[in-house]
């Protein structure tokens, strides 16, 4: 005891009380409460709405949406007392500045046209979304997939493989260690979960390796699982792709058509197909309805017809025809075709014809759809620079949605936009097809705007980490970095100075990004504990899609580095446009 008592008296001077900063106001949140209250000290509901308008550019709001929102904040903040005022004082003011459920940084709601056709989109894409963790030896469920489209993931890629039997189907990454899951199972989870987050189309992207036995149980599995929701066109490949309007709460099935459907591309009678497809259904089900003395007969016919009908089915069943480059990658890209498709290249690839050819794709993109895929060698299911893809247009920039880093955080920030429903609709430039106007993001242009971004404080971290997280001994000592990832010309680093010793720090500094290419341009936010000994620890993070930020000052939530929401860390800003 003795001894317990003499260690404590000897380090005590090391163990520093964790005091709490009273959190107050900005400077310029007291000034703005002030001006639109007229120098009084209640805020109403018509000084309130003025302030939203003005000061926040919120141009549609109002009155009525005004003393909404102001009696919210009444309810929230003194939601144990009873409340007859009806107005906010300077505490409530700031109370509602700096939650961001109610004073968000971008809108939640859908806002871009839905009505364009699918290329015309940035789709939310996952890459091998069935797996758990790394490349080779992780196992495959499809828990991964439920969280990717509940994150409002679009678009989900399945490995079918044979089972060891070779009479199922299974889904796992080829040649690797991965233990493999049920393809029914998958099926199952997608149905449950595509439309939960988003009702615009899922599209699953198929790795076939099967015989025309297994494609057609695929076929049947397809049709018996997903129903209604199921979609193919007539004759079963787009001539021009469907908007995500008209693909509202529908699966679409994209793969590359197997070599015995390509022989046979005579099949042009939509009718028959249609009634083809019409008697998978009854028959999957036939077997229960046959008379017990022929029933060996008539299972033996049934499956026999129902394999010749489903394996006919299945090309039906493919709508995005995909296709790898056969004659060289900018001859596939240049030599226009009928039909539309999807292309699918490598990282690498698309890097090269982006240095390259980047126009040619451009072009090409501006009817067909591009998927680009992590390299092979991204065994720790690690991710690219997706803005690679996406400034010459690639819709489909697949990510390994299991995995996290900062390639990821960018992915999470683009898709934030647009109401999260998981398609962005790309800058009008990607999509001119005037030959001298094709965009070149390497191109010297001029600044469009300048983004200009106030960082006053944050606070969260002592709810949602413990007191020792960051410093045994002391509060932490927070800073945070502020940067634009875009076209080359776009990219800018900042950051604040470290607030020593203070949970809740304050900053109040501003930054000036002049943007070229506003329309692809990312605000990363990143907070950092300064550790003078060993690497900085992290504090959260977020990105946003800088054309959809909403000026004014703002509560802006931080993530953890999954991208996982934190309950209460959060960041007080201010953006502007000039």
């Amino acid at each position: 005891m003795a001894g317990s008592y003499n260690y404590y008296k000897m380090f005590g001077c090391f163990n520093r009380k964790f005091k709490m900063t009273a959190i107050g106001p900005p400077t310029d949140v007291t000034e703005a409460f002030n001006v639109y209250s007229d120098g009084g000290t209640q805020l109403t509901s018509d000084q309130l709405l003025r302030f939203l308008v003005e000061y926040q550019g919120e141009k549609d709001c109002t009155i009525m949406d005004a003393e909404e929102l102001l009696q919210h904040v009444l309810n929230q903040r003194h939601h144990l007392v009873k409340y007859t005022r009806h107005s906010l004082d300077i505490e409530d003011f700031f109370f509602f500045l700096f939650h961001d459920e109610i004073n968000a940084p971008i809108g939640a709601q859908v806002h871009h046209d839905m009505t364009a056709p699918l290329q015309h989109y940035f789709i939310y894409t996952g890459h091998n979304s069935y797996l758990t963790g790394n490349q080779l030896s992780s196992d495959c469920s499809d828990i991964p997939i439920i969280n990717a489209l509940e994150r409002g993931v679009r678009g989900i890629e399945l490995d079918l493989w044979p089972n060891s039997t070779k009479d199922d189907v299974q889904v796992l990454h080829g040649r690797t260690l991965t233990t493999p899951v049920r393809l029914d199972k998958c099926f199952q989870s997608i149905k449950q979960h595509a439309f939960i987050k988003s009702p615009y189309p899922v599209i699953v992207t198929l790795e076939d390796h099967l015989n025309p036995s297994l494609r057609a149980k695929v076929a049947e599995m397809a049709i018996r699982i997903f129903g209604e929701l199921l979609y193919y066109p007539e004759p079963g490949c787009f001539h021009e792709f469907p908007s995500p309007e008209e693909l509202k709460h529908h699966i679409i099935l994209s793969t590359k058509p197997p070599k015995e459907y390509l022989e046979s591309k005579n099949d042009k009678d939509s009718a028959s197909s249609v009634k083809k497809d019409m008697a998978i259904e009854e028959l999957c089900n036939k077997n229960d309805t046959q008379p017990e003395n022929n029933e060996d007969q008539a299972t033996g016919d049934n499956d026999a017809n129902k394999f010749q009908l489903t394996a006919s089915a299945y090309k039906h069943l493919i709508a995005i025809h995909a296709d790898k480059p056969k004659d060289g990658l900018r001859r596939t890209l240049i030599v226009g075709v009928d039909k539309v498709r999807r292309l699918s290249l490598s990282e690498q690839e698309l890097e090269r014809a982006a240095e390259l050819y980047g126009a040619d794709i451009v072009r090409f993109t501006q009817k067909n759809l591009v998927r680009v895929y992590p390299k092979g060698t991204r065994v720790t299911s690690s991710n690219f620079r997706p803005l690679t893809g996406w400034m010459v247009g690639a819709q489909m920039v697949a990510f390994n949605m299991q995995g996290y880093g900062r390639s990821l955080w960018l992915m999470h920030g683009m898709f934030r936009a647009n109401g999260g429903c998981g398609y962005v609709k790309k800058p009008k430039f990607l999509m001119k097809k005037a030959p001298n106007e094709v965009f070149d993001p390497k191109a010297k242009l001029p600044v469009k705007t300048t983004l200009k971004v106030k960082v006053y404080m944050g606070d969260g971290w002592r709810l949602d980490f413990s007191h020792t997280h960051f410093d045994a001994y002391s509060p932490p000592d927070f800073y945070t970095k502020v940067r634009i990832v875009g076209v080359p010309a776009d990219i800018a680093n900042n950051r604040t100075r470290v607030i020593e010793d203070d949970w809740t720090p304050s900053w109040d500094e501003e930054f000036e990004f002049p943007l070229t290419v506003p329309e692809l341009a990312l605000l990363q936010i990143v907070v950092q504990e300064y550790d003078l000994s060993e690497k900085d620890d992290f504090g959260g993070q977020t990105c946003l899609p800088v054309t959809e930020l909403r000026p004014g000052i703002r509560a802006v939530p931080l993530h953890d580095k999954k991208g996982i929401k934190y309950k209460s860390v959060k960041l007080l800003m201010r953006f502007q446009f000039v």
